[in-house]
């Protein structure tokens, strides 16, 4: 196992049942320590399947998982001692209050500091004096978040941790990974939000059908050979003007605005448009989204055909 790798997996794989697919097929993953790292997939793609491997709720079929550098099998306690869970669904008492949860939980860690416990209560602004079963999706993903981040663990696992949770809560929770960061610990977030991942995450795992398709940093991710170009003229022009130019495509007109999607050079496009006024020009670097749909619909090895992943605004 590498060193500094706080989760390695190799040739991991589950298949359940007697089925012959594989929800999750030959995994070769190593996490760094100190950083964050999104798993990205449509939701099916074999996320969750993983994060249960890792902390030992099921067995794999095939290969080997390492967390914190021990097995994830024979020292799935040890291990779970050390980390930071959030679960893509939260199933907890319903009769009890936040506060009761929250003791509870706290009684067992044992190693809570109250002071920084009441802190992500008043940060989340979660009101633990409620019953469970009345608590809305986002509270309950917030009281998961608390549970997952109060004993200040060393690697947090996290399933689609912002579901539910209003913007400015989202902005919250990037907060409070970057200081769990700063505190030094890993950060495994699996999502399919990927405007989440972008925003926090410096590393990213694609999975499609249970299969790694690719691991890049994301700034690396997002240096891909096209970008958005929007021209405002001063009097309007049919997309035709551009058509037959290098490098440009899918080009739509709206008044006397073009957009269109660039790869390679502007000169064409200047000499394109050189007899003709131009008011604005402006660049945008494809969205991540738009990256993996490049990656599997003109990249990858399948066209993408499932759920699509959501990017938020």
């Amino acid at each position: 196992m590498h060193t500094e790798a706080v989760v390695q997996t190799m040739g991991l794989g589950k298949r359940y049942g007697r089925t012959e697919q594989f929800a999750l097929a030959d995994l070769d993953l190593s996490v760094h320590r100190g950083e964050v790292f999104g798993y990205l997939g449509p939701n099916g793609a074999g996320k969750t399947t993983t994060i249960r491997l890792l902390l030992d709720f099921i067995r794999p079929t095939t290969g080997k998982a390492y967390v914190l550098g021990m097995d994830a099998q024979k020292d799935s306690l040890a291990i779970r001692r050390r980390v930071g869970f959030l679960p893509g669904e939260l199933s907890l008492w319903e009769n009890q209050t936040g506060w009761q949860i929250i003791n509870y939980m706290s009684a067992l860690r044992g190693d809570v500091q109250r002071a920084y416990l009441n802190q992500l209560i008043e940060r989340l602004a979660f009101d633990p004096s409620k019953l469970m079963r009345n608590y809305s999706t986002g509270n309950k993903r917030k009281l998961g978040l608390i549970l997952a981040l109060m004993h200040q663990p060393e690697l947090l696992i996290l399933d689609e941790p912002t579901g539910g949770l209003d913007p400015l809560m989202q902005q919250t929770f990037h907060q409070l990974v970057r200081e769990a960061q700063a505190r030094g610990a890993t950060i495994f977030l699996s999502s399919h939000i990927l405007s989440e991942v972008q925003a926090i995450c410096e590393r990213v795992a694609i999975l499609r059908e249970g299969k790694l398709r690719a691991v890049e940093r994301v700034a690396d991710l997002m240096r891909v050979n096209f970008t958005w170009v929007t021209l405002t003229l001063r009097e309007p022009a049919a997309p035709s003007l551009l058509a037959g130019v290098a490098g440009v495509s899918e080009v739509s007109a709206e008044g006397n605005r073009l957009k269109f999607r660039l790869s390679g050079d502007f000169d064409p496009i200047l000499r394109a448009i050189s007899s003709h006024y131009v008011v604005d020009l402006r660049v945008q670097e494809p969205s991540l989204e738009e990256v993996f749909l490049t990656f599997y619909g003109n990249g990858g090895t399948e066209p993408a055909q499932e759920q699509p992943m959501e990017v938020t605004r």
